[in-house]
């Protein structure tokens, strides 16, 4: 695509310094493979899955030709009270690729969407069993679930909530599950089940009787890859099950294979209630995101609406819209096709390898792994994230992207990485950080 020369002054850009930015731009002119081309014509390796969201690649020629197809044949098609067969399909694929018993997939633009969708669900549902005083939510320290009003209330990373005052009423946050003695563990650490009796010290301090739901994500993802102690999760289902609150999996990073299965919860072994993601949904390349929810509470909401009314009054002009639909499909294709989930599987071994391998830097204090995610921690110099950042910067330079949480920089790579990829994403982060 021809542009013209622009001062970029005009588009004020998300999660970015702009002015820092615009005097010197990191601008992406294609994107191919594993590969992006700079508006300068220099290569830069991918290692983030654009944003955890291009798990097949880019430029991927089957999710081109089924998007164009669909908007040939039907561009737009309203969902409120109307629909169209590619949504139907969709949606049974999705949910064919979910736990046993969520059945039921509700399509939202983005996984900020998804999540405020999910709690919204979790009180129609409360409602529907006539218990409407269960309006409060539990959420983790350092947790990221989009950034809508709802998705900021839950989430627990400082930055993203300081600026817009309280957010929804009654939130109550649970520790989250980093810990100091579990530095350089590769995969789940032995130790810290026990954190998610935070879940119930909220119990005993607010009541079960007015806890809709606890959200979390399965691993951490945006804060750095914080991994799930060993029975965490686990113990997080019990108490909700014990007390009746719904347990909310915000899977918008870790679906559709980041963890070597359809998803974290098959990882681990454990059923939420509502599944929330996007991202990979699409493989990135419509916004697009979706809510799966366990058949007893769409039923529950279902039967408590009378006939011919409105079960659930919430939805997006944008929800299930064609295009999105047909990016699905085709991603979805790809996926079963190229069997990449098991791929993700067979690379997370020497991602680990690579990973760990960055131990002995003195600027890496920590570093963390589970799939095809991982997270390495810099030590800090002057304020936070001032390091980090500048440690991005270099590594751009160097021709590799990844993700800057602060000091956290976490690796994402796509499914369809070769090992010889995986490591120069290690070569190149060796080179970087052992400059400090």
């Amino acid at each position: 695509m021809a542009t013209t020369v622009n001062t970029l002054e005009h588009h004020w850009m998300p999660f970015t310094s702009n002015r820092d930015f615009k005097s010197n731009p990191r601008l992406f002119s294609k994107a191919e493979g594993t590969y992006y081309w700079t508006h300068r014509g220099d290569k830069v390796l991918d290692g983030v899955s654009g944003l955890f969201c291009v798990p097949a690649g880019h430029g991927r020629r089957e999710i081109v030709e089924a998007v164009s197809r669909q908007l040939a044949e039907c561009d737009y098609a309203p969902s409120f009270q109307f629909g169209h067969m590619p949504a139907f399909e969709f949606a049974r694929q999705v949910a064919e690729l979910c736990p046993d018993g969520i059945d039921h997939v509700f399509f939202t633009c983005s996984g900020s969407e998804s999540v405020d969708t999910a709690l919204k669900i979790s009180l129609a549902y409360h409602r529907a069993r006539f218990q409407g005083q269960r309006i409060r939510f539990v959420g983790r320290e350092r947790g990221y679930h989009g950034m809508n009003f709802g998705g900021v209330s839950v989430g627990g990373m400082t930055r993203n909530r300081e600026a817009f005052g309280p957010g929804l009423p009654g939130v109550v946050h649970m520790r989250h599950t980093w810990s100091p003695d579990a530095r350089f563990t590769k995969g789940q650490p032995e130790k810290g089940a026990e954190l998610a009796d935070d879940l119930k010290r909220a119990v005993d301090l607010c009541g079960a009787e007015t806890i809709a739901a606890c959200i979390v994500e399965p691993i951490a993802g945006s804060t750095g890859a914080l991994i799930p102690p060993k029975g965490y999760l686990q113990r997080l289902r019990e108490i909700c099950d014990k007390h009746d609150i719904l347990l909310i999996f915000d899977e918008v990073i870790t679906g559709f294979g980041r963890t070597g299965k359809p998803f974290a919860a098959h990882s681990f072994g454990v059923t939420p209630d509502i599944m929330t993601m996007a991202k990979a949904l699409t493989n990135g390349n419509i916004p697009m995101g979706a809510v799966a929810v366990h058949d007893d509470v769409y039923e529950t909401i279902m039967r408590a609406a009378p006939e011919h009314a409105v079960e659930f009054f919430h939805g997006y002009t944008y929800s299930a819209n064609p295009a999105g639909c047909a990016a699905g499909l085709a991603a979805l294709e790809i996926y079963r096709k190229e069997a990449l989930f098991e791929s993700a599987a067979k690379l997370a071994v020497r991602l680990e390898e690579v990973m760990h391998a960055l131990k002995g830097i003195p600027v890496v204090t920590d570093v963390r792994n589970y799939g095809l995610l991982a997270g390495v921690d810099i030590a800090p110099h002057g304020k936070p994230g001032e390091r980090g950042y500048d440690v991005m910067k270099k590594l751009y330079e160097a021709g590799l992207l990844v993700k800057i949480t602060g000091d956290a920089a976490i690796v994402a790579p796509p499914f369809i990485m070769k090992e010889s990829e995986i490591e120069q994403i290690g070569s190149v982060m060796r080179k970087v950080l052992s400059a400090y």
